[in-house]
């Protein structure tokens, strides 16, 4: 999935919990939760979107490192490389 596809994919989930937001003015460095005004069971229903649309695991102890949309990009993106055999 390239950078562009994932990033889609992630803001469509944001949009289907929040759908009044413009996906184009959000910024990539500042909290999403405080863009957005998301509270914490919307935060819950995001992230668990994103598990079912992407079949990628995020541990409860990962979540205080998905602040901004960078964050939350770059976490699933190491998460969806495959894997090096060895």
């Amino acid at each position: 999935m390239t950078p562009a596809e994932l990033r889609s994919r992630v803001l469509a989930t944001l949009q289907s919990i929040a759908p009044e937001i413009e996906p184009a003015e959000l910024r990539d460095e500042i909290p999403l939760r405080q863009q957005v005004d998301l509270d914490s069971m919307d935060w819950l229903h995001f992230l668990t979107g994103l598990h079912e649309d992407l079949q990628v695991d995020i541990p409860e102890a990962d979540y205080g490192r998905l602040v901004t949309l960078t964050d939350v990009l770059t976490y699933l993106r190491a998460r969806l490389e495959p894997k090096s055999g060895g």
